[in-house]
């Protein structure tokens, strides 16, 4: 008595386990879909290679153009001015003697734990033709690259994550596609033609029909992926003699399984990117055939540039549409990858304008934000059935009838012999308010005359009582959730109407009183308008006996004209005059000379019609030449002319002497 007693409590507790694990299912879906908190912003990480120089290649004697200035930061030769250097900062720096294992473990390693916890990573492989993106990325079997060496730890992680007694259960699969000519091809079966890329009702991009083989040890990777390695398009230009005409991608997915309850599923991919480079054809040679690949690879970059470009002024419309390559990589820019892109640049002259191109690119790319997320869901499926007794069936007020009073306490092993009707099994459904009742009782009918004509399986809505109490919850938490959110809604229109009637009152018009001197007599000519530094209308309104003077649109005797006066003087030709006094006049030339003298690029930029580049004039000159004696020496400055110099000073002079007069009130 005590064994069977036993049992059944173990056996009911498993059934209330297995209902909250649906439950949960459910809730974790009804979240992922409607996300009410944003993932936290994860930025791009840029790193820049530098290649040695080639050996047999032109020039190789000459210094390079690039050089590094720290593990960050590099600096190159500014091509309109050769006494100057661009320098850029990134997040990792590897010079000509880096090694791959330098860029692994510094840039590529630390993204591939977030694989293991349900996120996408991807790592991409920039540069111009040449620069070496396919040895970073593969390398040789004496200096393997980033892609086996990312497999390798990868595997060995899944295998120590995903080994006995550990609460996941860990698979990995492998696909390798290239891009050729707006094409997407697969690399592990060449003959499957072209493919269509697609988005889920998640966001995620995916290729329907696209090969996937299963790995388990390095050795299985290198057998399907070495072949495949083949496959992919390659050609020879006047820069490379193997140079890629497509871009690859090496997707890597990591499922992961839960062994015990919830039984929760994830799944991260690992994006490995090998693009191809840009290729200028008059230094190419590229005709024919070669000519058309270098379009399509030129048109895919320029449209991967316009994607950045599009994220970093947060443009409502981003172009990924607008060619493959941008499609696939919808996850890793701007999506919810931990994105690394490896800029890889040459040292030879010749290679400037693509290094200065690559790395501007490359500056603008770490601007971008990612929002990564943790790709888990809830399959209630999986869950084994579990075989409940008649009495648990039924609702719970027919149940406690049905029982008796020991049974209450230890439930009852066996189930009953009689079988309940429709209406029994469907008396908790029936309590739904929703649920219309000319529709309910037609259901009830459809179940009956299956029931009568011996179908096989459960009837429509005779479902197990576990089963549908979490139907009803689910049911009841999106009812309070509508409701809430209704709620919410109404107060957010109430609060903005609210909102608008008090702007509205604040911003309301008052009345203009006429003017006393003001006659209806007939209509005047319009006054021009009147411009003045707002500095000394406020000074010279502080003093309450103060004639306030101000600039005016006057004839040949250029006469000044008093706010206070009712009636305009003689009109005459146009001209503009200012009357300061001598002592204002004298302390505002002293203080653009001390200026000029002391002050640093970026003040000298403070003052009118002066630029970064006249400024950048204005102190070399002066480190050349010593200190100005008098403002007029300006004009030995190279690029300001005569008729500079007279505007620089009227407009300088004025503001000031302004600003001064009103410091000293």
């Amino acid at each position: 008595m005590a064994a069977g007693g036993s049992t059944q409590q173990r056996r009911r507790e498993m059934a209330a386990a297995s209902a909250a694990a649906i439950s949960g299912a459910g809730r974790c879906r009804l979240s992922k879909i409607g996300a009410t908190r944003r993932p936290p912003p994860a930025r791009v990480r840029v790193a820049v290679r530098l290649r040695p120089f080639v050996d047999g290649t032109a020039g190789a004697s000459d210094p390079p153009c690039v050089r590094g200035m720290d593990s960050c930061s590099l600096e190159i030769a500014n091509w309109r001015n050769h006494q100057e250097t661009l320098k850029y900062q990134f997040d990792a720096f590897y010079g000509e003697r880096s090694t791959q294992q330098d860029i692994y473990a510094g840039s590529v390693q630390p993204i591939l734990r977030h694989l293991l916890e349900g996120q996408n990573a991807s790592v991409l492989a920039y540069g111009p033709t040449g620069a070496g993106k396919t040895h970073t990325m593969l390398g040789s079997p004496e200096q393997p690259g980033v892609i086996p060496r990312a497999l390798m730890d990868l595997l060995q992680l899944t295998r120590e994550e995903g080994a006995e007694g550990r609460p996941w259960a860990l698979s990995v699969t492998m696909s390798y596609l290239e891009i050729y000519q707006e094409k997407v091809l697969d690399l592990l079966d060449p003959a499957s033609g072209d493919l269509v890329i697609r988005e889920d009702c998640r966001g995620n991009i995916l290729i329907p029909g696209l090969t996937q083989k299963p790995i388990t040890s390095f050795a299985d990777f290198e057998r399907h992926f070495l072949p495949a390695s083949r496959n992919r398009t390659v050609g020879a230009t006047r820069l490379n003699q193997r140079s890629s005409r497509s871009h690859a991608v090496l997707l890597v997915k990591v499922d992961q399984r839960e062994r015990l309850a919830p039984f929760r599923q994830r799944e991260g991919k690992l994006y490995l990117i090998d693009l191809a480079g840009s290729e200028d054809n008059r230094r190419t040679g590229n005709k024919g055939l070669r000519l058309k690949e270098s379009g399509a690879i030129n048109t895919s970059l320029f449209v991967l540039g316009k994607v950045v470009d599009a994220l970093n002024q947060g443009l409502p419309r981003v172009p990924y549409r607008d060619s493959k390559l941008t499609r696939l990589l919808q996850d890793s820019l701007g999506g919810s990858a931990h994105s690394i892109l490896i800029a890889n640049i040459a040292p030879e002259r010749r290679f400037y304008l693509d290094t200065v191109s690559a790395l501007n690119f490359a500056a603008r790319s770490k601007e971008v934000i990612n929002r990564p997320f943790t790709n888990e869901s809830l399959q209630p499926h999986v869950l084994g059935p579990v075989k409940l007794s008649q009495k648990e069936l039924l609702g719970p007020p027919e149940a406690k009838r049905a029982r008796g009073p020991e049974e209450e306490e230890i439930g009852s092993p066996e189930p009953m012999a009689a079988p309940a009707s429709a209406s029994q099994k469907l008396s908790p459904l029936q309590k739904l308010s929703s649920m219309d009742p000319a529709m309910l009782e037609r259901l009830l009918s459809l179940d009956r005359l299956l029931a009568s004509q011996g179908s096989q399986g459960a009837p429509l809505l005779s479902t197990p009582k576990r089963e549908r109490m979490v139907l009803m919850k689910t049911v009841e938490e999106k009812d309070l959730e509508i409701e809430r959110l209704k709620t919410k809604q109404k107060e957010l229109e109430a609060k903005m109407l609210a909102q608008k009637a008090e702007e509205k009152e604040n911003h309301c018009p008052t009345m203009l009183r006429p003017l006393s001197h003001r006659t209806v007599t007939g209509a005047k000519p319009l006054k021009k308008a009147v411009v003045m530094p707002l500095q000394l209308i406020q000074e010279q309104a502080a003093s309450p006996n103060a004639e306030i003077h101000i600039l005016k649109n006057k004839g040949r005797k250029r006469k000044l004209e008093s706010l206070d006066a009712l009636e305009p003087e003689e009109k005459a030709e146009d001209c503009w005059e200012l009357q300061i006094s001598p002592e204002l006049l004298a302390h505002g030339r002293q203080k653009i000379l001390d200026l000029l003298n002391e002050g640093s690029a970026r003040d000298l930029r403070s003052l009118q019609r002066i630029g970064p580049k006249k400024a950048q004039l204005i102190v070399g000159w002066r480190e050349l030449h010593g200190p100005f004696s008098q403002v007029e020496d300006l004009e030995r400055v190279e690029g300001i002319t005569g008729k500079q110099m007279e505007s620089f000073l009227k407009a300088n002079i004025l503001g000031l002497a302004a600003g001064q007069r009103c410091g000293a009130s």
